[in-house]
């Protein structure tokens, strides 16, 4: 996911989107940690609301966009912040 990916004038899921691209777009490392602790936050919060109806399919996309920015959330975490990587081998 880049920075193009949220700066439509839309965006299809504000409610947590909006922290998300709050995130990307900070320059100051210490900042940056606490817009990627609310973009984490407003996710949580938004996928609590959604597993009231888990069986909805037409929350499919949303569920599949926060998918994509808890992986970008992730990138910004381990390249900028330097989170360890626990994936590598």
């Amino acid at each position: 996911m880049t920075k193009q990916d949220f700066s439509a004038s839309a965006l299809p899921f504000p409610l947590w989107q909006r922290a998300i691209e709050a995130s990307l777009t900070e320059p100051d490392p210490e900042k940056l940690l606490e817009r990627v602790h609310a973009a984490e936050t407003a996710i949580f919060s938004r996928l609590q609301e959604l597993a009231q109806n888990a069986e909805d399919p037409s929350h499919q996309a949303e569920r599949l966009a926060i998918t994509d920015a808890c992986k970008t959330l992730w990138v910004l975490k381990r390249d900028i912040l330097g989170f360890p990587d626990w994936e590598m081998k």
